[in-house]
């Protein structure tokens, strides 16, 4: 497979482009939305209040995973780990302005701490990548694992009425669980015990955080 030559500049000005397209406020999704054409649903103001929170957590949640896809394609040590990864992160990609949409249709913004949670996240993913393209992929697997169960929890506490969110997050949900599969399939090996644990935990603060700011 042909890869292009790219100096450390070029690298690190692609990392900077890609970092200011997904912490920007003009994501475009290659797919069409879930949610086009439901109507809005008649939502209480405590709420629409809750929901947004939701969605936010999601939208920063989908800001972590452009960072961490990135960021371990970024050291990938083969051409097919690194177009498997850059793949996710397109589909991922939709996730983000889907997010951001319905953000702006429930009259809401993104967490303001989100330029962090894609430094750390990026950080992270090249971690990852530096232990191999093995445990990159295991990483990909339970990351998105855990992401699966998140979004389960959020759909059971959605209103009723809320379509449109809904929709969303189950067509999220599923790309969740097939890119798990893939990562497993394509040479995911399992991480050490602890990892796990440590991945919910610091997921857990971010979710906090970002429902609120």
């Amino acid at each position: 497979m042909f890869e292009p030559h790219y100096t450390s500049l070029d690298r690190a000005l692609i990392a900077l482009n890609n970092a200011l397209d997904t912490l920007g406020a003009s994501a475009a999704a290659r797919r069409p939305s879930p949610a086009a054409g439901l109507e809005p649903a008649p939502m209480s103001e405590p709420e629409r209040r809750d929901v947004a929170g939701l969605m936010r957590v999601n939208h920063t949640g989908e800001v972590c995973a452009q960072a961490l896809y990135l960021g371990q394609a970024a050291l990938a040590r083969n051409a097919t780990t690194r177009a498997h990864l850059l793949h996710a992160a397109d589909e991922e990609a939709d996730h983000l302005a889907w997010c951001g949409a319905r953000l702006r249709e429930l009259h809401s913004r993104p967490s303001l701490f989100n330029p962090l949670w894609y430094a750390g996240s990026y950080a992270l993913g090249a971690l990852a990548a530096c232990a191999g393209d093995g445990p990159s992929l295991g990483f990909v697997a339970e990351t998105e694992r855990q992401v699966e169960a998140h979004l389960q929890s959020h759909l059971e506490r959605l209103p009723a009425t809320d379509d449109a969110s809904r929709a969303i997050l189950e067509q999220m949900k599923q790309d969740e669980a097939r890119h798990a599969r893939q990562a497993s399939a394509g040479g995911g090996t399992p991480l050490p015990w602890p990892v796990p644990r440590l991945m919910r935990l610091s997921a857990t603060l971010m979710k906090a955080v970002a429902y609120r700011i």
